[in-house]
């Protein structure tokens, strides 16, 4: 439960959703509870410890215990292809609702054989054993579910949306610019992701190194943590960009950091399920450069948003964002169509998520003024 989209939604989830109906659970399985562990204990959830085992059977055993301690009506897998073994030993534990949620639309690992056994044999007992599929997106749903997901009713999309609230909060600039080591009138590009390959930090580096050899007053801010974030950061002192590349961690303020540190935010995933750091800059009012292997349902507000090919390359990237940093900056923004007020507004999630949940009621008996997530 360290900040990340998922983890971030989850909890805006736990903070919408009925508590009096609902208990929720949040299954840990790293090293560490997270960062916002804390937050979930002040909205009366409980994050259960079951850190993953190099030896499977051993995770087994700990996890299906504490399937069985719990005595969930629900569980809720949001671990991509691994979500066939969960939903196994759910059906097994004799959990009724199982569903498995997927939040990407490609697998990055190497495409070995293994791997593609793998892949085949978790999307056949997701088939089997979820009883329903959700996904964050038409391309994450075809990624997990296959082209024809859209003909069983089990299988749908559901847009992960975040909190508003946020985004209303008074903010001062010049203190978290100072705060996080920006200077106070720079241009500052922006950019939100764990650092994963998927994320495309070494393009945004090569995009920087383009920008900043016409623009040197212009600053980039990455926020996040992961496992190549110590290399790209390496990367940028060896080449130079260190005194323009700021790199803040894991934050728990995003929507702070956008509107008081960012001036223009810079997307260019070569994967992605949906992209909810995509829209908290939309509601942000930042203007967005995006690559065109982002879904375009996180495309919610008119004007922010421009999709560009990679293989356009980082010459082409590099002026388009000097030339949209050039446009004056959002200072209001404007409440989306209706349509896309479903995609991002996380209490359509939550109202969508509780009638999923209850159909438990249907499946087991139970006390019916509490269910277990």
């Amino acid at each position: 439960m360290d900040p990340g989209g998922v983890e971030t939604w989850l909890l805006n989830v736990l903070k919408y959703i009925d508590r009096d109906l609902l208990q929720f659970h949040f299954c840990a399985c790293g090293p560490k509870a997270g960062l916002y562990a804390a937050d979930v204990a002040s909205l009366g959830g409980i994050v259960v410890r079951c850190p993953k085992s190099p030896n499977l059977w051993s995770f087994r055993h700990s996890f299906r215990k504490m399937l069985g301690e719990g005595k969930y009506d629900v569980i809720h897998s949001h671990v991509y292809l691994f979500s066939g073994v969960i939903l196994r030993w759910a059906k097994d534990e004799g959990i009724p609702i199982r569903i498995a949620h997927c939040h990407a639309s490609r697998d990055d690992k190497p495409d070995t054989p293994a791997r593609r056994y793998y892949r085949r044999l978790m999307r056949a007992w997701i088939n089997r054993y979820a009883t329903y599929g959700l996904a964050t997106s038409e391309l994450a749903a075809v990624e997990l579910f296959g082209d024809s997901w859209n003909s069983e009713d089990r299988f749908r999309v559901l847009h992960c949306g975040i909190d508003l609230s946020a985004f209303d909060e008074p903010i001062d600039r010049d203190v978290i610019r100072k705060e996080v080591g920006l200077p106070l009138d720079a241009p500052v590009i922006g950019h939100v992701a764990n650092f994963l390959r998927a994320k495309n930090h070494a393009f945004i580096l090569d995009v920087a190194a383009k920008v900043l050899t016409s623009h040197p007053e212009i600053h980039f801010l990455f926020v996040g943590d992961g496992p190549l974030r110590s290399r790209i950061q390496a990367e940028a002192t060896a080449r130079g960009l260190s005194n323009r590349t700021h790199f803040v961690g894991t934050r728990t303020d995003v929507p702070r950091l956008m509107r008081g540190a960012m001036d223009l935010y810079l997307f260019p995933s070569i994967n992605e399920g949906f992209g909810l750091t995509l829209l908290e800059a939309q509601a942000a009012g930042l203007r967005c450069l995006v690559s065109d292997s982002v879904p375009r349902e996180v495309n919610c507000f008119t004007g922010f948003t421009e999709f560009l090919p990679l293989s356009a390359g980082t010459d082409y990237w590099a002026e388009k964002l000097i030339a949209k940093l050039s446009l004056s900056r959002v200072e209001r923004v404007l409440a989306p169509d209706a349509a896309c007020r479903n995609k991002i507004s996380v209490q359509q999630s939550v109202h969508d998520l509780t009638r999923l949940y209850l159909a438990a009621r249907t499946q087991k008996t139970s006390n019916p003024s509490e269910r277990h997530v």
